[in-house]
């Protein structure tokens, strides 16, 4: 009986605590997050960035930490960059005249 009663104790305890417990919203996060400046487009190996702001630099590297490519002193609105080495998965970093840098992940096929 006092099993029973421990164990009922702590199935209801636990249930409290999941419908209680709960994670921010879907519209928190959205607010959170704010639009890029900037535009990818990807055909084949080559990435267009295209911006608002002017793009200062560019780095590539792969997931692994190679760099790929490094390219600084861009100050154009767009940019065009041809990926050397046959890996699907890079992280891209943009850095805008402004002094904000973004970084993202990318794939490619």
């Amino acid at each position: 009986m006092v099993f029973l009663s421990r164990r009922l104790i702590a199935i209801v305890s636990l249930s409290l605590m999941f419908f209680v417990s709960h994670g921010q919203s879907a519209v928190m996060e959205d607010s959170v997050k704010k639009q890029k400046p900037y535009k990818l487009i990807t055909a084949g190996r080559q990435i267009t960035i295209k911006s608002i702001k002017g793009i200062k630099q560019v780095m590539l590297w792969t997931t692994g930490g190679n760099r790929v490519v490094e390219q600084r002193e861009i100050n154009n609105n767009s940019y065009i960059l041809d990926i050397p080495v046959s890996q699907k998965t890079f992280f891209l970093m943009i850095g805008l005249a402004d002094g904000k840098i973004y970084t993202e992940k990318i794939g490619i096929l």
